[in-house]
């Protein structure tokens, strides 16, 4: 697509959707300029007597969603979202996160393996001021992770504004592959959002009854903090790390040439297998990692599309998304514009076989759990009184711990959607391996470690996880619905570890 052209349709809705002063809103489109893509901060940590530290300050300031407009955002070592943390398997880690935003809040590790007191959830507050130290190994596969806030009740409104940022895990096995891995020239943190903006061009994070239900989704697309960006492509293939950022909305995401691509990764680790594909789905909090070849010279645009059934995964995510009410599942968003240079830098070959995981087999399960997604809209509900989200028949209490789980055990999670909306369903402390959806295996998108799987309205998922290296009787890990409104509003339990 011309330049022109992409930002025309990129900023199309938004001169209606968007409450700014029209004046200001344009700007980029009638000058014609596309802003750089923002790659964060790298943050690697430094190493004091055999432990890396990462400071990190959750703060307040403003960004420039639209050139001249000042938005008042949140932001960890930025304005708004945070610095990308580098760290390495099996070091220990330190991170210093002091808060500055003037309210409490906590931080945590999505998708990392670690003590209970350490992962941040809604037990962990920080006071404004104060600083938490929380401090453990990195036991993990190489992959793609995140951290976000997780206050009680306020998590949306708290990643809305900017509290989030990409997490990568490496390891001598997976550096061994010759993957592109050249931060933020030819491997590329993507957090992947829509906002609203309010007439004075302020975030606008509404709490309405019909947000509440439906989950908070924007309007505007926004790609690590910039609307309109490009990335100019200075190698032959560039690994794109995407995380689904989003408080709501379900993305299918592909290319405007419907060009194939790799997908290599999925939440907690690489695939077994690279494979070929033309989309990719990814549910608030997933991740994905893909290569895009863009050896032809030719400019594409990373985009959501509202079709379905092209999938490798088989998973029709998309079925019933109308009811999402605009969120990316069910509108096409233009997210990302790749230039590729004249020139081009070669690449690698990715090879087909990646890394090799143990799968767990269902004959050694010690339990099966099973948890039913539920949503209720009685006259109590329709009046503001209690809430329509529940796991179980019962919403969050945090003096009740739900589960409790035995240290080593291998259990069977198996998670029915008795609802009408689908919801991303993610579990503290481990990664999991899906064993079917309606008893059929998982397609090779999802044959990875996960963190957090989508389970669409009328489906069973289950997965299968062994609890192990640390046990804590008092503090609980917490397990949610990924769509933030949702887990704010009771769609959340918890489990504790036990000796």
């Amino acid at each position: 697509m011309q330049r022109r052209v992409f930002i025309q349709a990129l900023l199309a809705g938004v001169s209606t959707a968007v409450m700014l002063p029209f004046s200001k809103l344009p700007a980029a489109a009638q000058t014609n300029q596309l802003t750089p893509l923002p790659i964060p901060e790298l943050m690697r940590g430094e190493l004091k007597d055999g432990v890396r530290v990462y400071n990190l300050n959750m703060q307040r300031g403003t960004h420039e969603f639209f050139a001249g407009v000042k938005t008042p955002t949140l932001g960890i070592n930025a304005s708004y979202l945070g610095s990308t943390l580098k760290m390495r398997a099996g070091e220990k880690i330190r991170l210093n996160v002091t808060n500055n935003i003037g309210e409490t809040t906590t931080l945590h590790w999505h998708g990392l393996h670690l003590p209970a007191k350490a992962d941040g959830g809604p037990h962990q507050v920080i006071e404004p001021g104060k600083t938490w130290s929380p401090e453990f190994k990195v036991i993990q596969e190489a992959a793609t992770f995140w951290y976000h806030s997780h206050m009680h009740e306020k998590t949306g409104e708290q990643v809305w504004r900017g509290l989030a940022g990409v997490i990568i895990v490496e390891d001598n096995k997976t550096n061994a592959l010759n993957l592109p891995n050249q931060y933020g020239v030819d491997d590329i943190p993507v957090v992947l959002q829509e906002r609203q903006f309010s007439r004075d061009g302020g975030l606008y994070y509404g709490n309405s009854r019909h947000n509440m239900m439906m989950g908070m989704s924007g309007d505007v697309p926004v790609v690590n903090g910039a609307v309109a960006p490009v990335f100019t492509a200075k190698t032959q293939k560039i690994r794109l790390r995407i995380l689904n950022g989003s408080n709501a909305s379900f993305y299918n995401l592909g290319f405007d040439d419907n060009r194939k691509f790799l997908q290599i990764g999925s939440d907690g680790s690489l695939l077994p297998e690279s494979f070929e594909t033309t989309r990719l789905e990814l549910g608030p909090g997933e991740r994905a990692e893909i290569i895009v070849d863009v050896s032809d010279g030719k400019q594409t645009v990373l985009a959501s599309y509202g079709d379905t059934g092209t999938s490798p995964m088989g998973r029709g995510m998309m079925m019933g998304r109308g009811m999402m009410m605009g969120g990316g599942g069910s509108s096409q968003f233009e997210f990302l514009l790749i230039k590729p240079e004249g020139t081009l830098t070669a690449s690698a070959e990715v090879p087909q076989k990646l890394v090799s995981l143990d799968r767990l087999s269902a004959k050694d399960a010690n339990k099966t759990r099973r948890f039913n997604l539920e949503m209720t809209m009685g006259p109590m509900m329709m009046m503001g009184l209690g809430t329509p989200f529940t796991i179980n028949g019962k919403a969050m209490d945090m003096r009740r711990i739900d589960e409790v789980i035995k240290l080593g055990d291998t259990e069977i999670w198996q998670i029915h959607n008795s609802s009408a909306l689908p919801h991303p369903f993610h579990i503290h402390d481990i990664q999991f391996q899906i064993l079917d959806r309606n008893g059929t295996p998982p397609g090779p998108g999802e044959r990875g470690l996960k963190d957090t799987v989508t389970v669409n309205s009328g489906e069973t998922v289950r997965i299968i996880a062994k609890f192990e290296d640390y046990a804590d009787d008092k503090r609980p890990f917490m397990y949610h619905c990924h769509i933030l409104e949702h887990e704010d509003a009771g769609m959340m339990g918890q489990f504790t570890v036990v000796a």
